[in-house]
């Protein structure tokens, strides 16, 4: 053999074993690209799992689903949550002032506005004389629970209360919660829902779009179970400027099941009504009865979210109120103590659950004090 041939012979054996080379590349390649794929697949099983089992981030958990901590993948009773609340948008204007009557310091009209679709009704109060530079000061006014069935617009529950503010020059709208009266809609419930916390929401984006009312300047009033309502609204819509409470149940879930609720007037959903009892069924079912720890009852309750509160807040309560125990707005006190929030809790003495003779005197003064030094 040749030099020629000793040399061409080498660089066939060198393009063998190159090609050699390559076919053993493309083998481990294609096993690698099948390895991705499976470990794909079962990180995607996981976190379809993970999902169905509402298991959420550390972050989440800590946050009870706040700030940083959001969960967005959609899942059964998503609506109820603080972090879905939150990315909702609220965008309502009133309907026409029909007015019912007038006196020496204010006008009462009735009127109306939209939330979810629905036409939920309002008895709203204007102040007379000079209107301040920006609008009056406003005050969405969120009533406790009355039997939808026997609840009225223009009946005679809380217009002392409606009266008192709008004396002090406030704008008070009074609303009905969908479901009550005339409003579209149908009751929800105060505290297995988040309807009621839609329809505050929407009131108060009403009064910001209104010309006569400052839209900086608004707060809420809620009463038994509207201190749910709007300590959820409050945390949905952390920089309200200024919440008043008066004998509110129900802020941690747990506290429920401590304290109960002895609301002789508490009509159950009636047998008809067979959609919202399958749907609270289901709600329990998949997530116990709220005193649970999963993570989605962590959402719901908002003394999850006390420290992302910007406003202050303000907490009535009669000593002797048998309906709802006092120890309610003494345990949310003393998880407000632990954080930056304004806040202060008055304990009355005498009233029962409405707060009524001579602490109802002392209780209006104190709110509407409380109003006029944060809406401004």
């Amino acid at each position: 053999m040749n030099i020629v041939e000793k040399e061409i012979n080498k660089d066939l054996f060198v393009i063998d074993q190159y090609q050699k080379s390559k076919k053993s590349n493309k083998k481990i390649l294609l096993i690698f690209a099948v390895l991705i794929l499976i470990i794909f697949g079962v990180g995607a099983g996981y976190l379809v799992q993970r999902d169905k089992d509402f298991s959420v981030s550390t972050e989440a958990r800590e946050q009870g689903g706040g700030p940083g901590g959001e969960v967005t993948t959609s899942f059964p009773f998503q609506e109820m949550t603080i972090p879905y609340l939150r990315e909702k948008v609220y965008d309502s204007e009133l309907s026409k002032l029909e007015q019912v009557s007038t006196n020496a310091n204010y006008t009462t009209y009735l009127t109306s506005y939209e939330s979810d679709g629905f036409e939920i009704n309002g008895l709203l109060l204007r102040p007379t004389g000079t209107e301040p530079d920006g609008g009056w000061p406003g005050i969405v006014f969120v009533h406790g629970y009355i039997p939808p069935t026997l609840y009225k617009t223009l009946g005679p529950q809380y217009d002392d209360y409606i009266d008192y503010l709008a004396r002090q020059g406030f704008v008070v709208f009074k609303i009905d919660l969908r479901g009550h009266d005339s409003s579209e809609g149908e009751p929800g419930g105060g505290y297995f829902g988040s309807d009621y916390i839609v329809d505050t929401l929407n009131a108060y984006s009403a009064l910001q779009n209104t010309d006569f009312v400052n839209p900086e300047a608004i707060g809420l009033w809620g009463h038994s179970m509207a201190g749910n309502v709007l300590m959820r609204s409050f945390a949905t819509k952390p920089d309200i400027p200024a919440v008043v409470i008066w004998a509110g149940a129900v802020y941690s879930y747990t506290d429920r099941e401590k304290y109960g609720i002895n609301d002789n007037s508490y009509r159950p959903p009636a047998p008809s009504d067979s959609e919202r009892q399958s749907r609270r069924q289901e709600l329990f079912e998949k997530y116990g009865d709220g005193t649970s720890q999963n993570d989605f009852w962590k959402m719901v309750a908002p003394t999850n979210y006390l420290s992302d509160l910007k406003g202050a807040i303000q907490i009535h309560h009669a000593v002797n109120d048998t309906v709802v125990n006092i120890g309610y707005s003494r345990d949310l006190n003393a998880l407000l103590d632990e954080t930056s929030v304004e806040h202060a809790l008055i304990e009355h003495q005498s009233g029962g659950h409405n707060i009524e003779g001579a602490a109802f005197v002392t209780a209006m003064q104190e709110t509407a004090e409380f109003y006029k030094e944060h809406l401004r």
